[in-house]
């Protein structure tokens, strides 16, 4: 089967995020399928954008191929983002019947965040004679209504609105990531018979991955282990969606013990954050480490955290992949999030508290180092054989095939 997966915001474990379209891609490579994977040469998410001397430039991207656009840089969630993203819609619309001609799609796959891509993606499978498919990510446009406080009737909004709307009604299959969305879809009043539940996951082989290179982040929290301290870990976006106040706060509470609260990343409320944590000692911010070393940092770790501010985004469920990344890493979580799956929970690898409340974090944090060292473990544990049985992306990559040629 030939695949055509347009993702907009596509990455790769060197470049950095979306990773899921590159896993997937190789694994379908693994089995035998041809993919070509369209994505823009620059966007927000990456760590190592694309450097491109036109549109529609042909990249290998450690093995699997790439089709880059050039589009518009920009700063922040602004006007420049919606240019970028106008820009490779209408490029990718404008030239839909020479990539149908060059890479003949058996399927194609609108698999951007925002709904848009679905009107390329269209005009592509119909030329090709290809079957189409949606793979929903976040809800848009109810992320900018909720998040943005964006009124229905907003310019922006209609258009999210008009896309999503197509998504639904033209694709084959709507595969997404999140377990309930089948609720999302019946709501807007379109048929849940499409739909197709394949979660995020985790690469097995990163569990016994070890740098290059020594990375000063590794070192840092192996140092502070060594000399007795308890760490307790965030890695990812540091933003307002995922609750971090409430991790910072929560060391005020922990003055008394050797822990420190650590926070891995970047994000455009780090500065807001780190303001808040000052003259908090156990408190300490690093910059992110390349995906390739997660696996080594995770390890240096006693217990993770994982928070989402309260939403009802979280109706139709999540699939966070730092989650999959400190089960993989058989790291006891702290699971501070609303919503109407729990992994957590389901894995038996943690301690579920409310959203919004330092001191029960506080409190969870106590009962960790409070455990016996086995006991702890075998929490740990139990969310590493959780993803191994549930997020490994071989399986996860036969589901959606599966879906592919239903």
């Amino acid at each position: 089967m030939n695949i055509l997966l347009i993702n907009h915001y596509a990455g790769s474990p060197v470049r950095g995020m979306e990773f899921r379209p590159w896993l997937m891609a190789r694994e379908w490579q693994k089995l035998g399928h041809t993919v070509t994977i369209v994505a823009a040469d620059f966007t927000h998410l990456r760590s190592q954008n694309f450097e491109v001397p036109r549109s529609f430039t042909e990249v290998d991207v450690d093995g699997v191929p790439y089709v880059v656009l050039k589009t518009p840089r920009y700063h922040g969630n602004n006007a420049g983002r919606g240019r970028n993203i106008a820009s490779f819609c209408l490029q990718l619309s404008a030239h839909a019947g020479r990539v149908a001609r060059t890479y003949r799609p058996d399927a194609v796959i609108a698999s951007s965040t925002y709904p848009v891509d679905i009107y390329a993606a269209s005009k592509i499978a119909r030329k090709a004679g290809a079957r189409l498919y949606f793979e929903l990510h976040d809800l848009w446009p109810l992320t900018p209504m909720v998040m943005g406080n964006l009124p229905w009737w907003n310019p922006i909004i209609l258009i999210l609105q008009g896309g999503e709307n197509a998504a639904f009604a033209r694709s084959n299959k709507i595969i997404s990531i999140l377990p309930d969305a089948d609720r999302y879809i019946r709501e807007r009043g379109y048929d849940v018979g499409k739909f197709v539940y394949i979660p995020n996951g985790v690469v097995r082989e990163e569990e016994n991955t070890a740098p290059a290179e020594p990375v000063p982040q590794v070192e840092t929290l192996r140092a502070l282990r060594a000399d007795g301290w308890f760490l307790v870990g965030y890695t990812g976006n540091h933003s307002v969606a995922n609750a971090l106040e409430t991790f910072i706060d929560a060391a005020v509470m922990l003055r008394d013990v050797r822990v420190k609260l650590v926070l891995v990343g970047k994000g455009n409320h780090k500065d807001a954050l780190t303001a808040r944590a000052a003259g908090a000692e156990n408190v300490l911010f690093l910059d992110p480490v390349p995906k390739t070393a997660m696996g080594a940092l995770l390890a240096e770790l006693n217990a993770a955290y994982m928070g989402l501010a309260k939403s009802r985004l979280f109706d139709y469920g999540v699939s966070p992949n730092k989650l999959f990344d400190y089960m993989l890493a058989a790291k006891p979580v702290i699971y501070a999030v609303e919503s109407s799956n729990n992994p957590v929970r389901d894995a038996d690898c943690g301690l579920t508290v409310p959203v919004g409340s330092p001191r029960a974090v506080a409190d969870a944090v106590r009962t960790l180092m409070a455990m016996d060292a086995p006991v702890r473990r075998q929490m740990g544990e139990n969310g590493r054989a959780y993803v191994r049985r549930n997020h490994d992306y071989p399986t996860l990559a036969k589901r959606f095939l599966a879906a592919l040629q239903d």
